[in-house]
């Protein structure tokens, strides 16, 4: 009787631990899966504008957004570089804040109201 108690406890004992490594296991290739955000992340939007005064106002609404590093409108090509942290902010978020500013974005569309608060010079063709 002493003996058969002995073999069921190292069965238990066995299967616990195979029971601990396969959770383990699945618990640390589910970490790997998760997706990894850039703190220099790059992008390029499109963004309407025409002058000067755009570049300033479209670059100061994407430096408002806490995790900008960098910002350039180029007026030629209608689209704003970026470099962003990802962990702080979102291209979406960005993208907001122009269009807030009243610049229209490939993401985000401004309202009336922020487009008709621009000077007149700035007042691009909407489509």
């Amino acid at each position: 009787m002493y003996i058969f108690k002995i073999q069921k406890n190292k069965k238990m004992k066995k299967l616990i631990m195979v029971l601990l490594v396969t959770f383990f296991g699945m618990a640390v290739q589910a970490q790997d899966k998760e997706v990894k955000k850039s703190k220099n992340a790059t992008y390029e939007v499109a963004v309407n504008g025409n002058c000067d005064m755009c570049k300033k106002r479209i670059e100061k609404a994407a430096f408002s957004v806490k995790g900008v590093k960098s910002a350039e409108w180029s007026a030629d090509h209608q689209d704003l570089h970026l470099i962003l942290d990802e962990n702080k902010c979102s291209v979406d978020d960005v993208c907001k804040a122009v269009a807030k500013a009243g610049h229209d974005t490939e993401k985000v569309k401004a309202t009336e109201e922020d487009y008709n608060k621009l000077h007149t010079c700035c007042m691009y063709e909407r489509l």
